[in-house]
């Protein structure tokens, strides 16, 4: 028997375990939500390795069990074909909302229409599907940029030899390349003497090797804009393993337990990030979802604020994990978007 990819998906929808609980006060809930379990939406992914995909998960879990529906997650595992297919077999199963999380525009667009066709309600974070009928929940990726630059002329002046990690193609990540080309040209002394950058598994030890060619090339370099953590623990690998901490410093986007271990550990060259709380975006895009479904508008653009963490305030503050970094920054732990009266607040 050959299994093809698309029979391949079906069994992999089959076996997908659907996360229910009744929220604690549905009956003052606006319908469908007014009857617990009556209404499913599916996760559909193009990106889940690393702690930042863990906690948008564990977000996107936590705020559709005190909605009280039926979560279907469907991981295609960075294949763009799969998760196409994963759309449509979303479709196929009658659920009531979709989140599409990454991928890229040329396999999703077509894919996510198909589902506004078949009647149901559809956000997208962090991929551009460009169908004005669907959300698009962003953690404001250009500020998550403009923060770490801002801190690294603040930390190196307006004149350096940078790295830079970068892959076309993945909405965020052009969107936080767009401030970077623009630091470029507000500061002409920065100069980019490589770019590099992959998403191939584990994306990590795969930039690492990238990374390892690049500073034995550039040992000169001042600084690494590595803007997703992947590539920011990547690149310190090879940094660590050159012995360049002293020398060279990184910048990136997005934070973790494992990131803020990372940035905590004597002489590590990971001096600054810019983040939101990946599991408030997982809570931000159910609760976008949500409301379309109540018949409300969350609006076209549905954005959560980033936050600027340094090496110095995790020192400083003694912050070891994501809980205590919520509990010593209360903006980290929660964002009053999408937020209606009626919402559950999963953090409550």
């Amino acid at each position: 028997m050959s299994i093809t990819r698309r029979t391949f998906s079906r069994l992999g929808l089959a076996a997908a375990a659907g996360l229910f609980a009744a929220p604690a006060l549905a009956q003052d809930m606006p319908a469908p939500f007014d009857n617990p379990g009556e209404v499913k939406i599916a996760l559909v992914r193009y990106l889940s390795t690393g702690d930042f995909f863990q906690a948008y998960l564990s977000g996107v879990e936590a705020q559709a069990k005190a909605l009280g529906v039926d979560l279907r997650v469907l991981d295609s595992r960075q294949d763009a074909a799969l998760q196409a297919d994963m759309v449509d077999q979303a479709i196929a199963l009658g659920v009531d909302g979709i989140i599409i999380q990454h991928g890229l525009t040329e396999s999703m667009k077509e894919a996510a229409q198909r589902a506004v066709d078949a009647g149901i309600k559809v956000v997208a974070f962090d991929v551009n599907v460009e169908n004005p009928a669907i959300p698009q929940i962003e953690q404001s990726d250009r500020d998550l940029a403009r923060l770490a630059l801002e801190q690294a002329v603040a930390d190196n002046g307006e004149a350096w030899k940078a790295g830079y990690v970068y892959v076309a193609g993945i909405a965020p990540l052009d969107r936080r390349d767009e401030t970077w080309r623009e630091f470029k040209a507000k500061y002409p002394g920065i100069n980019e003497v490589a770019m590099f950058g992959t998403l191939d598994n584990p994306i990590a030890n795969s930039v690492a090797n990238q990374a390892r060619s690049v500073v034995t090339a550039n040992p000169d370099i001042q600084v690494m804009f590595a803007p997703y953590d992947e590539f920011a623990k990547g690149v310190k690998i090879a940094v660590d393993e050159a012995g360049l901490s002293d020398s060279i410093k990184i910048y990136s986007a997005d934070i973790s337990t494992a990131d803020i271990a990372a940035m905590r550990e004597p002489g590590s060259a990971w001096v600054a990030t810019a983040a939101t709380n990946p599991a408030v975006v997982g809570q931000v895009s159910v609760r976008a979802l949500a409301m379309l479904l109540a018949g409300e508008e969350p609006g076209a653009s549905v954005i959560v604020p980033p936050t600027l963490i340094t090496q110095a305030d995790l020192n400083g503050q003694d912050i070891k994990n994501m809980e205590e970094l919520s509990a010593k920054l209360p903006q980290f732990a929660h964002a009053d978007v999408a937020m209606p009266a009626w919402m559950p607040n999963p953090n409550e």
